[in-house]
């Protein structure tokens, strides 16, 4: 049986992943700040991505539970996107947000790589549309994750053969299960609709399987990136 390692498995597109891999017949370990209760196919690891001592105990916590690793989401993430202007983030904003978003993926990527290696497995990242585009006052959050693109094929080349390193770039995915869309909504989508973590979770799964595939950033959103808009 397959195992996946999870980060920010907690809540939203996380928790999306965690549940579909589960339905899929997946092992799955999950990272996050809070917890969630156990079953014998699904283990729990508290802590924060951005610290080195989560990630070494996360993925050895995988390896005495399921035995094995065949692939790590790196999905674990803040925004804090809001009403600051470049001048006025301070600095530990900025530090804080590049620690979770890119050096928390670094760290588990660098834990579990030789355990990858031995199943010829696979990492996928979260990124976003973010990294392609911006909306005012997002600098820390789309810095880090155009860095998370550029280290998804880093990591593709230093990795490779053995493993493979893709990255997902959502654009509007709904986590709230009550959430109500309006027609405007839908239509900025060239799709017709906003989309769902399991659209994620799809993805990341065929990112996984698809074995001539590395090094890519796949741009999930709709088609919302490539709709011209006129206001």
């Amino acid at each position: 049986m397959k195992t996946i390692l999870i980060t920010g498995g907690a809540r939203g597109i996380g928790r999306g992943c965690v549940d579909y891999f589960l339905e899929a017949g997946w092992n799955v370990a999950a990272v996050d700040l809070e917890r969630a209760p156990e079953t014998d196919r699904l283990a729990w690891f508290e802590g924060d991505v951005a610290s080195e001592d989560t990630a070494r105990r996360a993925v050895d916590g995988t390896m005495t539970r399921f035995g094995q690793l065949d692939a790590l989401l790196n999905n674990a993430g803040i925004s804090l996107i809001g009403d600051t202007p470049p001048e006025q983030l301070p600095l530990e904003t900025w530090n804080r947000v590049l620690a979770v978003n890119l050096t928390g993926a670094f760290l588990m990527a660098k834990h579990a790589a030789p355990h990858l290696r031995k199943q010829r497995g696979a990492i996928v990242n979260i990124a976003s549309t973010r990294a392609l585009m911006s909306e005012p006052m997002s600098e820390a959050y789309a810095a880090s994750k155009g860095g998370l693109v550029a280290l998804t094929h880093a990591l593709a080349v230093s990795l490779g053969p053995e493993v493979r390193v893709n990255c997902i770039s959502p654009g509007w995915i709904e986590t709230r299960p009550d959430a109500v869309h309006s027609d405007a909504d839908r239509q900025q989508h060239p799709a017709g609709r906003v989309g769902t973590p399991g659209d994620i979770a799809e993805l990341v799964q065929y990112a996984i399987g698809a074995t001539f595939l590395t090094g890519q950033n796949l741009v999930l959103d709709g088609g919302m990136t490539r709709k011209m808009i006129y206001i």
